[in-house]
């Protein structure tokens, strides 16, 4: 794309001129002036109304994590102004692109959305700090070391006068912006790391339209999909004869992998959606099942000369020459990320060839992306408005084929706003779901029962094969499928890690926590090689981590929280787990009741986590406890299964969600020792499904190697 100097002066300002100062990474400035400007954009980031309200431009998407307020925490905390008068806006992808991607990533996902944006946003804070200061020193003549900065008002010392932010923005617009700025030390945060209140949630608690499905538009019209129900199945005939003739219907559309019925409501489009007459071509796939998957992984981990991920030591001979050899199998299903919202795009093609989406997506610029790419036309005339997101959990990020369906359907309806939303079975049963594995481990143990040994083979699908090709490793290794098993923090002197890609016909995405089922069997197995040397869970992995492991410090904090090895209410028993991902560390207690009919109650979650700098205590809390309700459902009901080359479960009465009466009480101790950034988003799901599981084991004596447990006899306890 090609913008000249003019025009990419012009979309600097078209955000409401004043101040731009535009930086990237290193702090690089270009100002963009128009003093006639009621607004002043105080650079990218920083908008200055002149009553002293700040808006703050995110670009990371908000889906109930918190980043769209904790990065206007942080922008705040620099910048020094009054946090009753914050709020944020989305940033346009399209002012983005024009702006050479001035808001680096727009991706969210693996909990990035604070510990990858929080240097160059502190420096956007800062940097505004310091001009809209030399701008007030400058009206006063007086030297800016004079000036001090507190909740948006300017002082200066000598004289005792001020200004505020709002009365000297636009003469700040014409000043030289600096180079380099200091940012404060956390200890001395006075708006970052604390609890504040998150921008969000009172228009989600008033009902507001802010997702995706709340997009209303004049004279807009509905569209309703029906995909083949195998993947990779093309369409072969379709009659929509009785369809086209219902009140309402105003176009069927068809196309090779989908059809579309576009009516003047949803209900209306729905119901003409059934009485199409489709016939699908299933293709290759019509045969898949679960048991020809199964039977594939199990080839994968049957193959000789695996890909390694890992390899330490001499694994081959300190087995043969371990006191004993602990094996085991584990397991997992297909998951469906199941989000409250359905996969929804608006598209607007309008007739001066400019196109307008509105979509929940993790990534606003691979939604822009992808819609242009659809509609043929270069970046500068598309445009995504980001929504909120009914939640993400990976399924809204890389994936975009709901973006290219709903602009393929605006674009058979040229001139008018089409919005499209999947019904809850097409969004159950055309996800991009979590691999199915298997995992087969292999320790050996010294005559104390140490561990000396640890083989691991791992079979399952390649997400990065499927949604980055061009991030696969050395060998084809993808690290989302083995991580957990090959970066263990355990001191074990041996060491190996096989890799066998098997990459069916199912979709697979980045479900929360990518990766998350290998802590279950990294976990488990650990717990089952504790049993075997005779010793406490808590005390086998202490003494395999160094004592300046961090994973140390919260499984020591998680333990101490739990009261570990201190009684329990009759008929409660205590799991444990210690993991460490996307830049934090997170240990968890369960404490989990088995009732004499085998009914699994989850009685109590204690878990700490270290994630360096906290920016907001109440979001961390809360985003532990919505890893603990997701996940719950993952360890006690959810799987997908794959008959005739189709996903068998359609809805939330076969992929069961956890109810308000299942979810145990919830504690969560953060230990925050500073120095790195951590997410916050997935790290408390990782311990969760081993530590229940764990926790089931003693209170049953029975192994969980597979999920989900709904499939497990646990009666007699």
């Amino acid at each position: 794309m090609k913008i000249n100097r003019r025009e990419f002066l012009k979309a600097s300002v078209a955000l409401g001129g004043g101040l731009s100062l535009e930086f990237s990474f290193p702090l690089v400035a270009k100002a963009a002036i128009s003093s006639k400007a009621p607004v002043t954009e105080v650079n990218a980031w920083v908008v200055i109304h002149p009553d002293d309200r700040v808006v703050v431009r995110i670009a990371r998407s908000e889906m109930g994590q918190g980043t769209y307020t904790a990065l206007a925490q942080l922008v705040a905390e620099e910048l020094d102004c009054d946090w009753a008068k914050v709020s944020s806006e989305f940033a346009s992808p399209n002012e983005h692109i024009r702006r050479k991607r001035i808001w680096g990533s727009m991706s969210t996902g693996g909990s990035q959305g604070v510990r990858s944006s929080q240097d160059y946003v502190r420096k956007a804070g800062a940097a505004a700090r310091v001009m809209l200061v030399n701008a007030a020193a400058a009206r006063w003549k007086v030297p800016a070391s004079e000036c001090t900065v507190e909740r948006g008002v300017i002082t200066h010392g000598p004289s005792r006068r001020t200004l505020r932010y709002g009365e000297v923005a636009a003469e700040a617009a014409r000043l030289q912006p600096p180079q380099d700025v200091a940012l404060r030390d956390p200890k001395d945060w006075k708006i970052a790391g604390k609890p504040v209140h998150r921008f969000d949630i009172p228009d989600k608690v008033m009902g507001k339209p802010v997702f995706g499905v709340d997009v209303v538009l004049p004279g807009m019209l509905h569209a309703s999909i029906a995909q083949c129900p195998v993947f990779g199945g093309t369409l072969k005939s379709l009659d929509a004869g009785a369809a086209e003739k219902m009140r309402g219907v105003k176009k069927v559309v068809r196309e090779t992998d989908f059809v579309a019925v576009v009516a003047d409501s949803w209900w209306r489009a729905d119901q003409a959606l059934q009485k199409l007459k489709i016939e699908w071509d299933a293709g290759a796939n019509g045969n898949v099942s679960s048991e020809s998957i199964t039977a594939m992984l199990r080839e994968g981990l049957a193959a000789p000369n695996l890909p390694q991920a890992r390899k330490v030591g001499d694994g081959d001979t300190a087995m043969a020459t371990a006191a004993r050899v602990i094996e085991a199998e584990y397991s997992s299903p297909y998951l469906n990320h199941a989000t409250m919202e359905p996969q929804t795009c608006t598209a607007w093609l309008k007739p001066e060839g400019f196109l307008e989406v509105w979509t929940s997506t993790q990534n606003g610029e691979a939604s822009m992306a992808t819609a242009a790419e659809t509609a043929g036309l270069p970046l500068e005339k598309v445009e995504v408005h980001k929504m909120m997101l009914g939640g993400g959990f990976g399924r809204r990020g890389g994936p975009q084929d709901f973006v290219r369906q709903g602009v393929r359907i605006a674009m058979a309806m040229p001139g008018k706003p089409v919005k499209m939303m999947w019904s809850r079975e097409e969004d159950m049963q055309h996800g991009f779901y979590r691999p199915a594995s298997i995992v087969q481990l292999k320790a050996g143990l010294d005559a104390r029962g140490n561990l000396i040994a640890m083989h691991t083979r791992i079979a399952c699908p390649s997400i990065l094969k499927v949604l980055m090709p061009q991030a696969l490793g050395n060998g084809g290794i993808d690290f989302t499928a083995v991580r957990t098993l090959s970066d263990m923090p355990y001191a074990i002197p041996n060491q190996q890690v096989d890799y066998a890609m098997r990459n069916g016909h199912v979709p697979v995405g980045f479900w929360r926590a990518p990766g998350q089922q290998n802590a279950f069997y990294r976990e488990c197995f650990i717990d089952e090689l504790a049993v075997a040397a005779g010793r406490d869970p808590l005390e086998y992995r202490l003494a395999m981590l160094k004592p300046s492991d961090k994973n140390r410090l919260v499984l020591e904090a998680a333990a101490k929280a739990a009261s570990w090895g201190g009684s329990l209410a009759p008929g409660v028993h205590r799991g444990l787990a210690v993991v460490d991902g996307f830049g934090s560390f997170a240990a968890m207690v369960a404490e989990v009741s088995v009732s004499a009919k085998g009914e699994v109650k989850v009685q109590r979650i204690v878990v700490a986590i270290d994630s360096g700098h906290v920016v907001n205590p109440d979001t961390c809390r809360a985003q532990a406890e919505g890893n603990v309700i997701y996940g719950l459902g993952s360890i006690l009901y959810q799987e997908n299964n794959v008959k005739n080359g189709r996903i068998v479960e359609s809805n939330f009465h076969d992929f069961r969600l956890p109810q308000m009466a299942e979810m145990p009480k919830v504690e969560t101790v953060l230990v925050p020792t500073g120095g790195f950034w951590g997410g916050h988003g997935e790290p408390a799901i990782l311990p969760l499904t081993p530590a229940v599981c764990n926790a089931i084991f003693a209170a049953t004596g029975k192994r969980i190697r597979s999920l989900p447990l709904r499939h497990h006899d646990l009666r007699g306890a």
